[in-house]
């Protein structure tokens, strides 16, 4: 495990990024520029990082709030559809794999390095949002995996201004929870760095069970409904979202539980320095712990038979904080999950004995320096610690997770037609007893080189 040196170390070393400025989509639309006639930076730090203005134009509903923003008054040919993906070269490493001792030969497995390396595609996104009509706005997002097997990624309507006021606005459909630091816009790519670790984190002891707690997926877009509000300023927000407890996956496969998040989050202007925003959020939800089955017709458990729901909670504390050209993204979460996610156990039945619920604590630091607009660099210093494990004689640390990110994004050009990015990155991940057989520490390092671009 890397001391506390180390991991301080880390996280203050930068990697690059650049500044593609671009329409303040959740991901980035370029056709948000053409139509108010604006540069791309106007609303992002690094494409797709959105600075203040930004943020407060998505807050808004992607409206200016004047005459442009009704479709009525758009031209004809005016489209606002993006398509992203990225071509890339990636190297990656796991340093304990169980294989067998013999190729070919079944059994008597060992543990040995695995290294592959070669081009390969990400996945498309198919990006298009806007407004219906004034304060109506959706986002639409079909989006595939590399092999091209497709799914609605995002896909709602949101009604803004209620009652007149910003206060008030309504959103309904497949969304990511509202949160300044959105996974959605993460500057990182590779296997080991495009998503944060706490955003999906569950016990490793937890996760080797089938029926372990699989929707606390802050990271994740829900399907369900949200109501948020601003000041006219938009320094201070606030959201609360109920959504079903699926993970986002459609036709109710886990029954009849629900989830809520909250966030509220404010920011002060440090003058020279920039504006600072620090926020807080909650997420409260139930999950089946097991199902009704059929052993004749379908076979095993039925979807949407979900049973049993027991409880789970993520809260914690943000921050971003601008020293000029320098700026600090700071998380911290606490974590808990029922007992019965945990030990693998369906409520309906015994618990092992000293079964307990588990949880844990973590945070990061990821550091950005924009160099200028077309170069900005990247550091991330992520870290989860188990505070307690699912049964008392499980060793205290097993599951922790160390992981360490330093890149950069060079934009050789951004205007309201396309854009493009070049993001060298290496991250390394390393969990404690996560190793298949010697149940030591498991590292897995990617090394990338990718040619992001949209259209």
């Amino acid at each position: 495990m890397p001391s506390f040196a180390r991991r301080k170390f880390a996280g203050v070393l930068l990697a690059v990024c650049l500044v593609l400025g671009c329409a303040p989509s959740a991901f980035g639309i370029p056709a948000f520029a053409r139509k108010y006639g604006l540069p791309c930076s106007a609303c992002h730090e690094a494409w797709p990082k959105l600075n203040v203005f930004g943020q407060t134009f998505k807050d808004n509903g992607y409206q200016l709030m004047n005459d442009r923003d009704s479709p009525i008054w758009q031209n004809p040919s005016y489209w606002p559809v993006t398509f992203r993906i990225t071509p890339n070269w990636h190297r990656e490493n796991t340093n304990r794999v169980a294989v067998d001792a013999t190729p070919g030969v079944p059994g008597n497995q060992v543990e040995r390095s695995i290294t592959s390396h070669g081009f390969d595609l990400s996945g498309l996104d198919i990006l298009t949002a806007g407004t219906l009509y004034n304060n109506i706005s959706f986002l639409l997002t079909p989006s595939s995996d590399n092999t091209g097997a497709f799914h609605f990624e995002s896909a709602w309507v949101r009604f803004d201004n209620l009652l007149k006021s910003p206060w008030l606005n309504f959103k309904f459909g497949k969304f990511e929870l509202d949160n300044i630091i959105s996974e959605k816009r993460i500057l990182n790519l590779s296997n080991n760095s495009g998503s944060y670790q706490l955003y999906h984190f569950t016990p490793l002891y937890e996760t080797q069970f089938a029926n372990a707690n699989v929707f606390g997926q802050i990271g994740d877009n829900q399907l369900g409904m949200e109501v948020s509000g601003h000041s006219h300023s938009d320094r201070t927000r606030y959201a609360a979202a109920l959504f079903s407890s699926n993970d986002g996956n459609v036709n109710l496969p886990n029954g009849n539980s629900y989830t809520t998040y909250l966030d509220i989050d404010h920011a002060f202007d440090a003058g020279k320095l920039g504006v600072d925003r620090f926020g807080a959020f909650a997420m409260y939800g139930t999950a089946p712990t097991y199902y009704l089955t059929d052993s004749v017709g379908i076979g095993g458990p039925i979807p949407g038979a979900g049973l049993g729901n027991k409880s789970f909670s993520r809260e914690g504390v943000w921050g971003i904080v601008y020293f000029k050209k320098l700026d600090f993204t700071l998380y911290f979460q606490h974590g808990s999950d029922n007992a019965y996610f945990a030990n693998g156990t369906p409520s309906n039945a015994p618990l092992p004995l000293g079964a307990q619920s588990p949880s844990w604590n973590g945070g990061f630091v990821e550091t950005h320096y924009t160099f200028n607009p077309q170069l900005i660099f990247i550091q991330r210093d992520e870290f989860v610690r188990m505070s307690k494990q699912p049964l008392p004689s499980l060793p205290s640390s097993l599951g922790n997770i160390d992981n360490y990110t330093v890149s950069l994004r060079w934009y050789p050009f951004m205007y309201s037609r396309a854009g493009f990015a070049i993001e060298p990155e290496y991250a390394l991940t390393r969990q404690q007893g996560a190793a298949p057989i010697t149940g030591t520490s498991l590292t897995t390092s990617s090394v990338f080189l990718g040619f992001d671009f949209d259209f």
